[in-house]
């Protein structure tokens, strides 16, 4: 090959699994119905777009990136309402952040060698959680990207002494601290596991000022978000109470998320639900191969890798509290020791042909996951989703509105979220939720749990159709629509 080819021919391939990436993770965003979790979150987004406000709340929400990267994408698309809001803009931001961190991974794999470090990208490109929980607009991709970010510019502090690369790794530490309370749990076990593997000092001659500088930057980009930038400092002190309310869920078991100790590694394996077939079995072996590829060879990226994932997977695994989205967290290890095993295979074609394999099964898993099945109930990524029901809120809301202008749509239920997005268009004053029946239960058009429809139903006045939407699995809701237009 020509000389002048050389970098075109070297740098395509990473070219190529990035704008696979990018497609896998933005290819029609709105396919899916809003979870409970993303609604609430893009609320918030429309409060902070159209009011300027927010409030960091330490009991049920996490941190505040998420909302605020998603105002530059809201304002480039035109979006300046919550009403003009849609999907596909509050799902840009974890879907781009999810593609950078395809990018990180290759750059931190980068000591395992150039086509390593490109397997590990691309596995990790494909990996049905990391492309499922891109287009899903809660904070777990952006918590994993900010991560990769930290220890790559922590890596290039390590090889060059750099006071700007520390700096940067702090920047970013703060970033992950202002975007989910669980960040320490990721940078002990970073930590720990170089303490374990790395015995040479870093390059810095002031290693003392650096630490002190990183830390320095982490506590003020972490104290501007949780602070709203400076106009709401008790969000401060919220920062820490997180912590309470937190680790009191976490521990007490009775948050009714309560999954068994395999519960992510399971996610990895092989099973059959309800006719459709999960299975990551052989991206999972070669992890494990490059598990024990680490220990039986001197290099310490793999190593560290080995021993950070052992430990974030103890650490996930024995809390009982366990939701889906977290394994996005064991993607970037797995690969890379996947990455490490293929690497030790002795003929280049046999890896080709190792990674071909498992990557073809990865993207069909991907397929069903993220387009096919994308709010099943037995997908296993779909935790507790909306019901494609919910997408025809808007349309009755409209059309109620239309045959009684003035009236009341009325929410009675325990449980609402998401419908409060798809009302978002709805004028405030037309709109109310109840989360027990009211003594006056006539509207426009009425919405009740299944468990608060018998009391609203002895509590309307005159005749109502009554039709059924469903909201989640198991959770059904009555829709009264009066017969004739009320008074």
């Amino acid at each position: 090959m020509l000389p002048m080819f050389a970098p075109f021919s070297r740098w395509l391939p990473l070219a190529l699994v990035a704008l696979a990436a990018l497609w896998l993770r933005t290819h029609d965003l709105a396919r899916r119905p809003m979870h409970a979790d993303e609604a609430n979150q893009a609320i918030k987004v429309g409060d902070l777009l159209e009011h300027g406000r927010y409030a960091f709340d330490p009991r049920d929400h996490h941190g505040p990136t998420l909302y605020y990267a998603a105002l530059p994408i809201a304002w480039a698309r035109g979006q300046t309402t919550i009403a003009s809001l849609d999907e596909t803009t509050v799902r840009l931001v974890p879907a781009l952040a999810g593609t950078l961190g395809v990018l990180l991974l290759f750059a931190l794999a980068s000591p395992l060698g150039h086509w390593p470090a490109l397997a590990a990208a691309a596995l990790m490109a494909v990996a049905p959680a990391s492309v499922y929980y891109s287009r899903y607009f809660v904070q777990e991709t952006l918590l994993v990207t900010f991560f990769l970010a930290a220890l790559v510019c922590a890596q290039r502090w390590w090889r060059t002494g750099r006071s700007s690369w520390i700096i940067a790794a702090g920047a970013c530490a703060g970033l992950m601290q202002a975007t989910k309370a669980s960040a320490p749990l990721f940078a002990a076990s970073a930590l720990i596991a170089l303490a374990v593997v790395v015995r040479a000092r870093p390059a810095s001659a002031r290693l003392t000022r650096d630490l002190v500088l990183a830390l320095s930057a982490a506590l003020v980009v972490a104290a501007l978000f949780y602070s709203s930038f400076g106009t709401h400092l008790t969000g401060l002190h919220d920062a820490i109470a997180t912590y309470t309310h937190a680790g009191g869920r976490a521990a007490t078991g009775t948050s009714g998320h309560e999954k068994p100790f395999w519960y992510y590694l399971s996610l990895f394996g092989w099973y059959r639900e309800g006719g459709l077939l999960w299975q990551q079995l052989a991206f999972a072996l070669l992890a494990a191969a490059g598990f024990v590829v680490a220990f039986a060879t001197r290099q310490k990226l793999l190593r560290w890798t080995a021993l950070y994932t052992l430990l974030v997977v103890i650490a996930l695994s024995l809390t009982p509290y366990k939701t889906p989205w977290h394994a996005v967290h064991l993607v970037p290890g797995f690969a890379i020791l996947a990455a490490g095993a293929l690497a030790a295979l002795p003929f280049r074609p046999l890896a080709l042909a190792v990674a071909s394999g498992v990557l073809f099964l990865q993207i069909n898993q991907t397929h069903l996951a993220a387009f096919l099945r994308p709010a099943d109930a037995r997908n296993p990524y779909a935790y507790v989703h909306s019901s494609p029901d919910v997408r025809k809120i808007r349309a009755l809301a409209d059309s109620a509105l239309a045959r009684t202008p003035g009236a009341t749509i009325r929410v009675i239920s325990e449980e609402y979220w998401p419908l409060p997005w798809y009302l978002r268009a709805v004028p405030a004053a037309s709109v109310g939720y109840w989360s027990a029946p009211p003594a006056d239960c006539d509207g426009a058009l009425v919405i009740a749990s299944a468990t608060h429809a018998v009391a609203v139903r002895a509590r309307l006045h005159g005749d109502y159709h009554e039709s059924y939407l469903g909201l989640r699995p198991g959770f059904l809701c009555v829709v009264f629509t009066p017969v004739t237009t009320l008074p």
